[in-house]
């Protein structure tokens, strides 16, 4: 089975960096579409960026300019690197992925979320 595995989460300070892993292993031929999530307490789930194995990438309106997602393919890794962190970008970050496995099915992955809090 293929997994996703999330690091970098913590306790940053308002306009501070942060950067978000997520390393995928298991039985992949390639990813496809990938991306971040997240949510906050009281709110609703949200695509926070998304990058497609061509290149193209999407942001929410509210990280646009400050959250920047890239990707490797040979390492199997997306990454969300965030500057100018606010208290409202706090919740709980997951990262998915459509991955086409060994046996060429795709399917959609989801990681176990980290935890990002930005408060002074």
């Amino acid at each position: 089975q293929v997994q996703l595995v999330e690091s970098g989460g913590g306790l940053v300070q308002p306009g501070g960096p942060l950067k978000l892993s997520c390393a995928a292993s298991g039985s992949i031929f390639s990813i496809e579409t990938t991306g971040w999530y997240r949510q906050a307490p009281g709110k609703q789930h949200e695509l926070v960026a998304g990058i497609r194995s061509g290149g193209s990438i999407n942001y929410a309106d509210s990280v646009k300019g400050r959250f920047t997602i890239s990707r490797d393919n040979a390492k199997n890794t997306v990454y969300l690197q965030m500057n100018s962190l606010k208290p409202e970008d706090t919740a709980v970050y997951y990262c998915n992925a459509e991955i086409k496995t060994i046996a060429r099915v795709t399917i959609p992955c989801w990681g176990q979320g980290t935890q990002v809090t930005v408060s002074s």
